[in-house]
Formats: C-alpha cells, structure tokens, sequence
C-alpha cells in the first residue's frame, strides 16, 4: 500500500454485532504517521437544508468534495458534557448561515485529530486538515454522529516527544452545503485544487509535516489523473479561457504540458518525503515516474538515485547520478553521489571476493 494512501472504509460488520450498529475500518494519515481507525455508527440523520438555498435534499445525500461542513469531535470523557445538536443551534445561532467561514487553523504536529475538541467548527472536505475527521464524515448524514477508535498502524513515529497511545472520541455533523464528484467538476475547477493540495504540501513540508505533505501531494496527484484527456487543446485555447475570466486569479482549464509537468513534480516531491520518511521502495518508484514524465527534471533524477542506494541498487543509482550529471555538470552533489556509490560497489565486489574465495579453499 501506498505509504500516504487512505484506504477508503469498507463495510465489515461482525456477525455478533448490534442490530442496527454498522461497523467500518481504514487507514488514516495524521502528522505522526498511519493511524488505524474503526467508526461505528451511533444514530442517523434526517434530511439537509442546504446553506445557500434552504432547499430541502434526499436524507441519502452526503457530504462531496468542497463541502462546508459543520462538524464536532469530543473525546469520549467530553461527549457526556458536550451540548446537543439542537441546544448547539439554539446557542450558536441558525446553522444554515451563507455567510458561514471555514475555520482558520494551524497543523499541530502532536495531535492526532486537527480540530478544536468540544467546539463546532466548519471544514472544508477534501482539504486534507484532518483526514480521520473528514474520512467520518463524507459517509455522514445531517445529524448523525459516530463513535471512533484510533490506533497506531505500521508507520506511526512512535519516537516522538509524546508516546502514541489509543485515542477515542465522537464524531458529529450538524450540516453542510452541497459538493461536487470529481466528474462533476470543470477542468478549471480540478486545477485549482490541484493547485492548492500542492502549494498545501509545499507548506506542510516546510513546517516539518512529513505525512501531511506526502497526503496533499498523493491527493493533487489523484486529482490530477482525472484531468488527463480533459486539457486545453492548444495555448490559442487557454488563451481564450483567460480572456473571458473575470479576473487573473480565476481558474482556467490547463494545457497538456501543464498537466505532464505538474505530475512530475508532484511525483518528484513525493519521492522526497518518502525518503524522508525512511521508505525508500516506495521513494524509488514515485521518482521513477517522475523522470518518466519529464526526463530534464534534475531533482528527480537525484531522488531516484537515492532511494536506489538506500535499497541497495547501485548500478540504477549510478545511472541516475549519471542523468543528473548530464544535466547539471557541475552538480558537487551529483559528483561526491556518484563516487560514493562506485566506492560502495568495489566494497561490495570485495565483499563477494572474499566470500567466494572462503567457499573454494
């Protein structure tokens, strides 16, 4: 599996489970790595007022990419004490407010659920803030509220300032305005989030956010790919597209070349934090499609010829050094890489000389 991949949940209800109590399982990324995370389901909802149109949806109708969504998460020793969705509108005002803002908050590297506990919050989904939270809740109805059991999966850094521990908690949602599917969207409208996922793991990978910034990464990527046959024709096209924005800001639709070249980056960003992260199989093979889709890119080269040394293939880390140096020549990096790795292979070749020759004597 890919290392940052969120498995989607999938129904798996034991056969001795309440009446009723419906059980799922997947894998969360959080910022100190894969937490496993199981969600029952506590009650259902009813139907939705949408925000913007008091219009009345089917009780079947759940949260889609870009949907603000009224959420709260308690711990279990706080739920007792929380309000109830009708006290909290009551207290808080009318939930279907157009003028409702997404909440403005900060990562934190120590936290395991990203968002105030006991507080209503509006999220955004499909910005990646919280993926336990957001995974809840794009299976939610208006109303509903669930029960999570988080627990350290294969990848959780377990050497970090505060030990990793169990964490249990509820998850409710109050409302939310509508979304759109991927195949609803516009090209433009596509773009900019892949746009955003990018210049999201660009500053999350600054900060020190590893597993956040390998997700936004892997989520501009999965946008991406459904761009593919979606492009502009031609610059007369884009051309044409930008004429008719409103301003410069506005989304338009990207070339082909846009589209290749922001797939090798993002590829190429990825093999980092992998490597990083200390996974270089899965480093490699994310800078081996990086240097497929654009063969000039010197930082993936780069890249692919680390995880190769880290993975013990040096000859395809020699070659890797090798493109770089044809790229840049007076790469010091690429030079001191390169002599480092013919060094390790003559130690290698010694290594199996002197097994050989203890074999035959």
């Amino acid at each position: 599996m890919d290392p940052v991949d969120t498995l989607e949940p999938q129904g798996d209800t034991p056969a001795d489970a309440p009446d009723g109590v419906k059980l799922t399982s997947w894998v969360s990324v959080c910022p100190r790595g894969l937490w496993t995370v199981q969600k029952t389901r506590m009650h259902s909802g009813s139907q939705l007022k949408v925000f913007n149109s008091g219009e009345v949806l089917p009780s079947a109708y759940k949260p889609r990419l870009g949907s603000l969504c009224r959420v709260r998460v308690c711990l279990m020793d706080q739920a007792e004490k929380s309000l109830s969705l009708k006290e909290a509108e009551t207290k808080q005002g009318d939930p279907l407010d157009p003028l409702l803002e997404t909440a403005t908050l900060q990562r934190q590297l120590d936290s395991v659920l990203q968002i105030p506990l006991g507080d209503w919050t509006t999220l955004r989904l499909g910005e990646g803030h919280c993926d336990v939270t957001e995974a809840c809740v794009e299976a939610m109805r208006p109303g509903e509220a669930c029960q999570i059991q988080l627990t350290p999966a294969n990848g959780a850094d377990v050497c970090h300032s505060q030990p990793v521990q169990e964490v249990r908690a509820t998850v409710e949602l109050q409302t939310f305005t509508p979304g759109k599917e991927s195949w609803q969207m516009s090209p433009a409208e596509k773009w900019e989030w892949v746009r955003s996922h990018k210049e999201r793991g660009g500053q999350r990978f600054r900060s020190g956010d590893l597993w956040g910034a390998s997700d936004s990464y892997s989520r501009a990527l999965k946008m991406v790919i459904t761009l593919q046959g979606c492009e502009a024709d031609s610059k007369e096209h884009q051309i044409e597209e930008q004429s008719t924005a409103p301003c410069e800001d506005a989304p338009y639709a990207p070339t082909v070349r846009q589209v290749q070249s922001a797939k090798a980056e993002l590829h190429s960003n990825l093999s980092l934090c992998q490597l990083k992260l200390k996974q270089p199989a899965q480093a490699r093979e994310s800078a081996v499609r990086a240097t497929r889709l654009e063969p000039g890119g010197a930082k993936a080269w780069y890249r692919l010829g680390q995880a190769c040394q880290m993975v013990n293939e040096l000859e395809e880390a020699r070659l890797a050094f090798r493109e770089l140096l044809k790229l840049q020549p007076e790469s010091a990096a690429a030079t001191k890489a390169l002599k480092d790795v013919t060094s390790r292979e003559k130690e290698t070749k010694a290594q199996l000389g002197q097994r050989l020759s203890k074999m035959f004597n």
